[in-house]
């Protein structure tokens, strides 16, 4: 067992890389958290960009990763940079005894993910890949209903993903709609609803996909994948970036031998139907549970740094380190070999 010496009698000291636009809800987090944490760099290689963060957040600024490493004194990076970006930053925090949190997903290739979990292995830190949207209400509510096996046995499961992504959008950096550093809907977009799949049901057995492309990007902005689990259930997942005219659902429906749920809204975020042949107390959760929301974000990221926090302290185990963000990235490779080949994908990718 890997053992991380633990910080106890001082604020963890934490940077960010990259000031985009996911940057804000890590700021908001830091901050919610101020008591146990201090952010003291930031890193953009946007000259604007950084300045302006600099300016607001009054700590230092960096246009390079490596020489921010080599000056302060860190325990955490955060790396919300482009997706392609996170295996060599990983490493490179890695080699300087920083441990690590990234955004999703945790890479855009298999040998990628495979080589952020070596790195920070050997180097003794943590990789920790976010994963927020298990802390909404709704889903954690539906989480414990599976772990209770109120549905029995599960028949068949389907997520829709309905959301618009202009081609401005894709416009505002070179990186966007890019197979190296971004993914396409599925990757990107909807990647904490592929989450999904195997957190709330299990592993993964088979993937087939289809995917198009409208916009003038590289990747897909829209696509179909069905799925077969270990377990024997069956189910499909749409995903669309084109909805017209703004973001419109982020589902899932789960219906089994004693129990259906649907949780629907813009994303998981509003209890359509729960119904279970075996009533339980917390079945009146489900009035309160339901939020409003704007962001397909959800509200996780405080709770998700509340784990960092303790992990780093020594009180508790990674909610989802690198080996579990692996999980969700291996059915997404899966995904686009399956649309590429037209093929039936079977899992684990590799033995």
């Amino acid at each position: 067992m890997q053992y991380y010496p633990k910080i106890k009698d001082r604020k963890i000291r934490i940077a960010i890389i990259g000031c985009g636009r996911i940057s804000n809800n890590h700021f908001a987090a830091i901050e919610k958290h101020s008591e146990e944490m201090e952010l003291v760099a930031l890193c953009d290689t946007n000259g604007e960009v950084l300045a302006a963060h600099v300016s607001k957040y009054k700590v230092n600024g960096y246009s390079n990763m490596a020489e921010l490493l080599a000056s302060e004194e860190l325990d955490l990076i955060v790396l919300c940079t482009p997706s392609g970006t996170h295996a060599g930053q990983a490493a490179l925090a890695a080699k300087h005894k920083v441990h690590v949190m990234t955004e999703k997903p945790m890479a855009t290739r298999w040998k990628d993910g495979v080589n952020m979990v070596k790195a920070c292995d050997q180097a003794g830190v943590y990789l920790f890949v976010v994963k927020q949207n298990r802390h909404n209400a709704t889903l954690q509510l539906l989480k414990r209903a599976i772990e209770e096996k109120r549905f029995g046995k599960i028949h068949m499961v389907h997520l829709n993903v309905f959301w618009t992504r202009p081609q401005s959008y894709y416009d505002q950096a070179k990186w966007r709609g890019t197979w190296e550093f971004d993914g396409g809907a599925f990757m990107n977009q909807a990647s904490h609803y592929v989450d999904l799949l195997d957190w709330l049901i299990g592993p993964v057995d088979k993937v087939q996909a289809m995917m198009s492309t409208t916009r003038d990007i590289e990747v897909e902005d829209t696509g179909v994948m069905n799925v077969r689990w270990r377990s024997g259930a069956l189910g499909s997942m749409s995903v669309t970036m084109l909805t017209y005219p703004k973001n419109m659902e982020g589902s899932i429906t789960i219906l089994g031998e004693k129990g259906s749920v649907r949780i629907g809204g813009m994303a998981v975020n509003d209890i359509q139907q729960w119904e279970f042949e075996e009533p339980k107390d917390y079945d009146e959760q489900v009035k309160t549970a339901n939020y409003e929301t704007t962001s397909v974000y959800g509200f996780g990221h405080p709770l998700y740094y509340k784990n960092v926090i303790d992990v780093m302290r020594g009180n508790e185990e990674p909610e989802t380190d690198g080996r579990e963000g692996l999980k969700s990235l291996e059915v997404l490779i899966a995904a686009y070999l399956s649309a590429r080949d037209g093929k039936t994908v079977s899992l684990p990718l590799e033995y």
